[in-house]
């Protein structure tokens, strides 16, 4: 991980498009300004790492495919 200091109006560049500016530092965090191109997405990251879990969620079969099989091979058993 690289740790950089910048103060309130100062910059960094990420490659040659993405630049992340300090907008305000305060008591309780600082404001950045992210300028980069629209294909680029942006998250906080707890947002990403929520629609992750819920893509994965959403990816997982609700009954396994054996539990599946009973259900269509026995239909007394679906309700």
């Amino acid at each position: 991980m690289l740790v950089l200091s910048r103060k309130k109006g100062e910059a960094i560049m990420i490659g040659s498009e993405i630049e992340l500016t300090v907008l305000e530092v305060t008591a309780d965090g600082v404001k950045l300004g992210i300028s980069a191109p629209k294909e680029v997405g942006i998250l906080r990251k707890e947002l990403f790492i929520a629609i992750a879990d819920t893509n994965k969620e959403a990816r997982m079969p609700a009954l396994s495919l054996t539990e599946l099989k009973k259900q269509f091979q026995d239909p007394r058993r679906n309700g």
